[in-house]
């Protein structure tokens, strides 16, 4: 058994990014008929200082994201983006399944088996009865396999925890949506766990875009 921190890449080139506020300039001049001054991003700034977001939708970013499956049923329910994912149907875990770690359980991320817990005290604590919980899932998932069961009928014991892999495209102006929404203080923790951290790279790599957007911590 395997586990893991959720954890994200940058798909889209970010060399690419003045081009990508070229673009948005042009599109938002057109509505304007104004000429180019040579600095899109102000030109950017004004728009959404305005509220023209629609403007900001001719830009795309995607995004390849590692978290469990749980964290997974509620970002695609963002309608407004393209999504491809791991297959819990073709993949096949014989070698091992993997999980992602709640922020709330304090376990390292690393490789494990039975050994790990031999010595533990009955009742184990919260955080030992999740990590034990997983082995079984493991254990259970495998002698499915071994019984000729195939990946997509025995994906049926595996958990929320099990770690999956979702590239996620979005305009700027769905992203801008989606991290107003997904990192409030009502937001599941394992969300917030994943979009804080991406919402700062995001101001860290096109600021003029969600500089505004404020992170409660």
């Amino acid at each position: 058994m395997i586990l893991v921190k959720p954890s994200f890449e940058i798909m889209t080139d970010i060399r690419t990014i003045p081009k990508i506020l070229s673009i948005i300039e042009d599109a938002g001049r057109t509505c304007y008929k104004s000429e180019k001054r040579g600095e899109p991003h102000l030109f950017v700034a004004s728009l959404i200082k305005r509220g023209h977001e629609s403007v900001i939708e001719h830009a795309n970013i995607s995004v390849k994201i590692i978290c469990d499956r749980g964290v997974t049923h509620e970002i695609v329910r963002h309608r407004l983006a393209s999504y491809s994912q791991e297959s819990t149907r073709y993949c096949n875990y014989k070698g091992g399944v993997t999980f992602v770690i709640p922020p709330w359980i304090k376990f390292d991320a690393g490789e494990y088996n039975h050994k790990f817990c031999s010595s533990w005290e009955v009742p184990f604590n919260a955080d030992q009865t999740w990590f034990a919980s997983m082995l079984d899932h493991e254990d259970q998932y495998i002698s499915l396999l071994k019984m000729d069961w195939s990946p997509q009928q025995a994906r049926s014991v595996l958990p929320n925890s099990l770690k999956t892999e979702i590239v996620m495209t979005c305009n700027l102006r769905e992203w801008r949506y989606i991290f107003k929404l997904r990192i409030s203080s009502a937001a599941h923790p394992q969300m917030r766990e994943i979009m804080i951290p991406l919402l700062e790279k995001f101001k860290e790599i096109i600021p003029v875009v969600f500089e505004d957007i404020q992170i409660n911590k």
